[in-house]
């Protein structure tokens, strides 16, 4: 039986990782997915673009898509205009916000995904949308080069959201540096590249390595938003729990049975 007990509990946070939690905005894999679904995006808009860069993460920003999710609010940061409030040097910032209902259904391709689909409401050439494309022209804002996105699960549903009362529904935020959205064309037509001189040209997008190195701010975090200096999320309560309760847990249940089995049984050995 302690062998039984020893085999689930230790596989327990392994479970609970894969099946419920979600990456934090250090993770690696989540930080290049979205890098990597943005720029896809943004490489095949038509018509082409001659201006738009290449798009790399940015901590800042995450961490204040991180502050601002973990409100559990579907309407924009209130403070995305205020210099030093969500960005230590990107003023304004933009921000798009995908959310869902459950959890199990979130992925940053397919939240990504459906803010560039708004591109069949919007028409480049007169700057007309017939419906909401505010989400497809920031994915595609030419000058916008740093994102930083965080995902947070709210156990008591997301406030403006139709499905507000479901418990664990999903919220995805991604902010923008520089900020997009002004009343102009989100990018320059021509070709690939073309209005970026001395840069590099890849997949159709501008690349300058002074513009696109990464910068830490360890010292820095938004100053709203529940916990917001932490170096976790809910969004990984789970697998938190798992590692930080279940696994002393276990150690602690597995002492007490094998002295339990020796005080009952002192003189019984285990071979394999």
């Amino acid at each position: 039986m302690a062998v039984v007990l020893l085999f689930a509990l230790l596989l327990l946070p392994v479970y609970l990782q894969s099946s419920g939690a979600l990456p934090d905005i250090d993770n690696q894999v989540f930080i290049d997915d979205c890098v990597t679904v943005h720029n896809q995006f943004r490489s095949r808009v038509n018509p082409p673009a001659s201006d738009m860069l290449y798009m790399t993460w940015d901590e800042a920003l995450a961490k204040t898509a991180r502050a601002w999710a973990r409100t559990c609010q579907f309407s924009h940061n209130i403070y995305l205009k205020q210099a030093g409030k969500v960005h230590p040097t990107f003023t304004p910032v933009g921000e798009n916000i995908w959310v869902g209902a459950p959890s199990s259904t979130f992925s940053v391709s397919s939240a990504i995904g459906s803010w560039y689909n708004e591109v069949k409401d919007y028409s480049y050439t007169d700057r007309s949308c017939s419906r909401v494309c505010g989400h497809y022209t920031q994915v595609v804002w030419a000058k916008s080069y740093k994102v930083g996105c965080a995902v947070h699960i709210c156990p008591s549903g997301i406030a403006g959201f139709s499905t507000n009362s479901i418990p664990d529904s999903t919220i995805f935020v991604c902010n923008y540096g520089d900020a997009g959205n002004f009343p102009t064309h989100p990018y320059s037509a021509g070709a690939e590249c073309s209005a970026c001189p001395g840069e590099t040209c890849g997949n159709k997008l501008c690349k300058k390595q002074t513009r696109d190195q990464a910068i830490a701010y360890p010292n820095w975090n938004p100053d709203f938003g529940s916990g917001s200096g932490a170096a976790s999320s809910a969004t990984c309560n789970s697998y938190f729990l798992a590692v930080v309760i279940t696994r002393p847990l276990a150690l602690v249940l597995i002492i007490a049975a094998v002295y339990g089995l020796q005080l009952v049984y002192p003189h019984m050995f285990a071979y394999e």
